[in-house]
């Protein structure tokens, strides 16, 4: 994302740049020069901002769908490790039930 929008500012300000050169090497009056560079100068900025603007919204969108697919990711790893830890404790219950069970055994043949 960070390399398409530095490729992108490239573009517009070598457009720019070449726009600007170009006007200033014109055979035209001063006036109607300035009037041009200011122009142009009007017309790239609202095409950066919309660009911008663009680029900006995409952005957005991406973390928004990032942040989705995260929490759901966190949902499933948390609803797992709950499974996990409830089979775990069932089974600990079912070694300590056979512990009693062997240490009543063990307590009556001791009797």
């Amino acid at each position: 994302m960070s390399q398409n929008g530095n490729t992108l500012i490239g573009i517009l300000a070598g457009s720019a740049i070449g726009a600007l050169i170009g006007v200033l090497f014109a055979p035209e009056k001063g006036s109607v020069t300035r009037e041009r560079l200011k122009t142009e100068a009007m017309n790239a900025k609202g095409e950066i901002e919309g660009r911008v603007a663009d680029l900006e919204a995409r952005v957005k969108d991406s973390i928004t769908n990032e942040k989705a697919t995260l929490d759901e990711k966190m949902e499933s790893i948390i609803s797992d490790a709950s499974y996990k830890a409830e089979d775990i404790i069932t089974s600990l219950e079912e070694k300590l039930k056979n512990l009693k069970e062997k240490n009543k055994q063990y307590q009556k043949s001791q009797s």
